[in-house]
């Protein structure tokens, strides 16, 4: 029983699932992509950031996110790029717009 026990755990941590990030950490990934991208803040004419919410999902896959200023409201878009084997998701900046 302990030996099918081990398998299972050794199993189970082996997995890509046991590698993936918490909810917490993960969002927090994907805001900081946000933050620390120049095509944003070239975006938002280096406004101040009031702030960023998740509203969506695109039809392939990509997560929206929308980035509030005092004078705009800018959508963008989080492509997930997935590790190859074990390791954490990251993500690719889409900026379609700017503010005007």
């Amino acid at each position: 029983m302990r030996r099918m026990i081990a398998a299972v755990m050794a199993t189970a941590l082996a997995t890509p699932a046991a590698a993936a990030l918490s909810g917490f950490y993960d969002s927090a990934e994907r805001i900081n992509t946000i933050l620390a991208s120049s095509d944003v803040a070239n975006a938002v004419r280096q406004a101040p950031v009031g702030a960023i919410s998740n509203t969506g999902t695109r039809k392939d896959g990509a997560s929206e996110w929308q980035v509030r200023t005092q004078e705009c409201d800018l959508t963008v878009y989080l492509v997930p790029i997935l590790p190859e084997g074990p390791g954490k998701t990251t993500y690719r900046v889409e900026v379609p717009g700017k503010c005007e």
